[in-house]
């Protein structure tokens, strides 16, 4: 097939396209500048510059490409700084690329007559309702306020979901299918969650402390089993959402020590939430002690994904680079 990734350089991007190409597909990734084609060009696929930003630089790329089936990978996660009271601040340039990225990429796929649009989302765990069971399926549904901190890059992922999974039920007759992957939190190289990453050094320096009980659920994912499972999407699974995590959602106060222990710092210390919230806010203080954790049971089944790391214990052992 041809298959055109936007944001082809990105932490997944980059890692889709060599399973893509041995698979013998016909690769084109979207990149911000030429040195990226370059990248791209190296591992076998075709680049394409392009502005996710600007309507008429994605139609053209699109059209380039003439792809069956889209990816969209686009974000703009790199170099956050980690400060969990402007968490949306943060995500500005992200949350952009999940609204406007997003409706220019399906304007596009329509025109273009794409069959299939596969996008990513997030599942990792506070995007969910925080009642009831510490696992939720992809039945369960968003939270209805995440809290100040983070309303608007929850009204992004909103969107994206509610967009893509409408796709084909759109008044132009549209056929193009569209697949929603809610990921986990990332770890392995290149990531936070690292022997060299943001968490992993803090975790070293014990600067990153187990607040409350710790008893918020998180669901992990390495890297690399993203990639598989969103190459195994592209012509797999009927439309629909589906979460991309490892087999074992874990409490803070279980992930936290063992993370620290692998990347060689000491057990983290203890912090009680109303210490914790002048530095972290509500909304780090509900990552620490309340949000939920995501089944990969739908994923398993209907996509015919295994992760290569079933858990978090042994990726951290093992695949955190």
């Amino acid at each position: 097939m041809r298959i055109f990734i936007a944001g082809g350089t990105g932490a997944v991007g980059i890692r889709m396209v060599p399973l893509l190409v041995a698979a013998g597909h016909e690769v084109y990734g979207s990149t911000r500048h030429e040195a990226g084609c370059e990248m791209l060009a190296g591992l076998g696929a075709t680049g394409i510059v392009m502005d996710p930003l600007n309507a008429q630089s994605v139609q053209d790329a699109v059209a380039k490409a003439s792809p069956e089936v889209i990816v969209h990978q686009l974000t703009a996660l790199g170099g956050l700084s980690g400060n969990l009271k402007k968490f949306d601040r943060e995500f500005a340039m992200t949350n952009r690329l999940r609204t406007e990225g997003t409706d220019h990429l399906l304007a596009a796929a329509r025109a273009g007559g794409v069959r299939r649009f596969v996008a990513q989302s997030f599942g990792g765990g506070w995007t969910l309702e925080r009642t009831g069971g510490w696992v939720k399926d992809e039945t369960a549904p968003l939270i209805a306020d995440p809290g100040k901190e983070a309303r608007g890059t929850l009204a992004a992922i909103r969107h994206l979901e509610d967009a893509v999974v409408s796709t084909g039920s759109t008044s132009d007759g549209s056929d193009l299918e569209g697949v929603v992957l809610r990921y986990g939190n990332f770890y392995g190289p290149g990531n936070a969650a690292s022997r060299d990453g943001a968490i992993g050094e803090l975790l070293r320096k014990g600067k990153m402390p187990v607040v409350g009980g710790g008893t918020g659920v998180w669901s992990f994912v390495h890297i690399d089993d993203v990639a598989a499972a969103t190459v195994a999407a592209i012509d797999r699974g009927a439309p629909g959402i589906y979460n991309i995590v490892d087999d074992e959602p874990a409490p803070v106060n279980q992930w936290m020590p063992y993370l620290a222990e692998q990347v060689g710092g000491r057990n983290p210390m203890r912090l009680p939430a109303w210490l914790a919230r002048p530095l972290i806010g509500e909304f780090g203080v509900a990552l620490m002690t309340s949000v939920r954790g995501s089944s990969n049971a739908k994923a398993k089944r209907e996509l015919g994904w295994t992760p290569s790391y079933p858990t978090w214990r042994e990726g951290f052992r093992t695949g955190i680079g």
